[in-house]
């Protein structure tokens, strides 16, 4: 396991080395593989995760079956903070898209933990606000926004987390399947298409395997506005 990567969670940020060790000691391991579910919305909920290397998707479903995706998180990220502020039902379900390696900590633990770092909790609450403004900011584009440009500005937060640099571009190797895209636009899989083959034949974009690159981020970021 490379700590580097799980020192960069919110929950590590503010420990010294030596207690980064004996925390991380204190958690368990999982490795899921793509399509395996870690956890149901509404499922009882008392667990962190850290992802370690891979890709887990977060998501809701309606009532009549729709599926709305609301993140993609990658190596160093967190989720299920919100089970040391207010243990209850999950409010997401937790799917890997790609093969998943995470260490988790539970409820008690985290909480006998964070009891006696004080620093620790202002991490987890900034953690905590800056999901719930990019949560409303979501809903903002959802209104406010046309489905091309959510398209632009999705692939701009995946190449700002999972893009490296290639000649000509940023390949973002997103490992998300056409209809998993869409639903993290919050559009139907038709229109997201559309708009991406758009911006192919403009050249602002080259289309892979659950990949993309970005040939010209200027004009991606000008269209996301």
């Amino acid at each position: 396991m490379d700590i580097d990567v799980v020192r960069q969670a919110p929950l590590f940020a503010a420990l010294s080395d030596e207690d980064a060790q004996a925390l991380l000691q204190r958690m368990s391991r999982a490795r899921i593989e793509r399509g395996d579910v870690l956890f149901e919305e509404g499922e009882p909920g008392d667990r962190l995760y850290v992802i370690t290397s891979g890709k887990v998707k977060l998501g809701r479903r309606s009532p009549d079956g729709r599926e709305n995706l609301l993140a993609v998180l990658g190596p160093g990220e967190m989720f299920g903070e919100l089970s040391l502020f207010d243990p209850g039902a999950r409010t997401t379900t937790a799917t890997a898209v790609a093969g998943t390696d995470l260490v988790g900590l539970g409820h008690a633990e985290l909480t006998e933990f964070v009891s006696t770092r004080p620093e620790v909790a202002v991490k987890l609450l900034g953690s905590i606000a800056r999901r719930l403004r990019r949560t409303n900011e979501a809903l903002g584009d959802l209104v406010f926004t046309d489905v091309p440009g959510r398209v632009a500005k999705a692939l701009l937060d995946l190449a700002s987390r999972f893009g490296r640099q290639v000649d000509g571009g940023v390949l973002v190797a997103h490992d998300l399947t056409q209809e998993e895209l869409a639903q993290l636009v919050g559009a139907s899989r038709e229109t997201v298409n559309k708009a991406l083959a758009d911006f192919a034949g403009r050249g602002w974009l080259k289309l892979e395997a659950r990949a993309v690159t970005l040939l010209d981020v200027e004009r991606l970021q000008r269209r996301a506005r």
